[in-house]
């Protein structure tokens, strides 16, 4: 069983789409630590020096805004990190990459991260020696970060058929050879049964850890709305069907959130229910929320989570907007913003 202090509970911030602003990121510093909950990743997929040009340094004023983040985390003595997505690594890793990758390994160091997540997921796969490549990346990467945690996700991180559908085959023997050659202090993330879970069953994570032979850590794709069916609903209500049973069995648990911030927060109390202290009760959401939004959010709540934008029609959408267009404060206007389609997919976010 993982220590307390070494268990991470808390969110990774690893969807598509419109990702948060800097105030509501820093304002999640605050959110977690008075639920008891220790730890935030920043991986947002449109960060593109996070993932398709990941080799350049950031521009001076995110550079700024990341110091910013990370500054909030510590003075909190939270965990705070890093997701980097260097695309398709494994194909090619010689000098120059490797490199490249030890430079960015070394930028990331100067912000003073406890966590680094190196991340192969949404990338083709179907290759001779993949486990064996991802392990060498990640072990160069330990090697270069010595003060920080490693977590790796790998390309097939659940056991949902659908990866294979979208990445290629899985090589064979993937998980086991992935477990034995990565350095046995980093953590894998696991997505659960699905890519998505519903429910996250003891008997699930038990067969993981069997094949990968440690503890996972868990990736969370919920309350995340940002594919182009999820991104029809809002999921407000509180995480569940995730057993206190599993926590002997996990390395730590994060939840990815929906591209609303602030309306994540209502699904996260299940979580601070679980590892923290309850910190996100109905009157601490009524507080941050704001109490009418709040009060409103719990009648429309299961019409946005069941019938979603396309169930509720254009003219019920337009009522609810202005609706939601009239009350103040961030959560509002995430709601009114979502019913008026602002946050609809775009595919192109996927190619990034």
């Amino acid at each position: 069983m993982v220590s307390s202090t070494d268990f991470l509970s808390g969110v990774i911030e690893g969807f598509y789409g419109r990702s948060w602003s800097l105030d509501t990121r820093l304002a999640y510093a605050d959110y977690l630590s008075e639920s008891g909950l220790n730890t935030y990743i920043y991986c947002p997929k449109d960060d593109l020096y996070l993932r398709g040009r990941w080799a350049e340094d950031w521009p001076a004023l995110q550079w700024e805004q990341l110091q910013q983040l990370s500054g909030a985390y510590r003075m909190r003595g939270m965990h705070w990190g890093v997701g980097l997505s260097p695309v398709e690594l494994y194909r090619e890793y010689g000098a120059i990459q490797r490199e490249q990758l030890k430079q960015k390994v070394g930028r990331i160091g100067e912000l003073d991260a406890t966590l680094l997540a190196i991340l192969f997921d949404d990338m083709p796969g179907d290759m001779d020696g993949l486990a064996v490549r991802q392990a060498e990346i990640v072990s160069d990467v330990c090697d270069w970060a010595p003060g920080m945690r490693v977590l790796v996700c790998p390309t097939y991180y659940s056991f949902d058929p659908v990866l294979e559908q979208h990445f290629g085959r899985m090589p064979h023997d993937y998980w086991p050879q992935l477990g034995r050659e990565v350095p046995g202090a980093c953590d894998i993330f696991w997505t659960g049964d699905s890519v998505c879970s519903a429910k996250i069953d003891v008997c699930d994570v038990e067969a993981i850890t069997q094949l990968l032979g440690r503890p996972v850590i868990l990736w969370d794709n919920y309350p995340v709305n940002d594919g182009a069916a999820r991104s029809n609903f809002l999921y407000t209500s509180k995480l569940a069907g995730r057993p206190e049973s599993l926590r002997p069995l996990l390395s730590g648990h994060l939840c990815n959130p929906m591209n609303q911030g602030i309306l994540s927060l209502p699904a996260l109390s299940g979580l601070a229910e679980l590892y923290g202290d309850g910190g996100l009760d109905d009157a601490a959401l009524s507080r941050i929320l704001g109490p009418r939004t709040w009060e409103r959010l719990s009648q429309d709540r299961r019409d946005f989570e069941e019938r979603g934008l396309s169930g509720l029609g254009r003219r019920r959408t337009s009522e609810l907007a202005s609706v939601y267009g009239g009350l103040s404060g961030n959560a509002a206007l995430e709601i009114s913003q979502w019913l008026r389609g602002e946050y609809a997919f775009d595919p192109a976010c996927l190619t990034l």
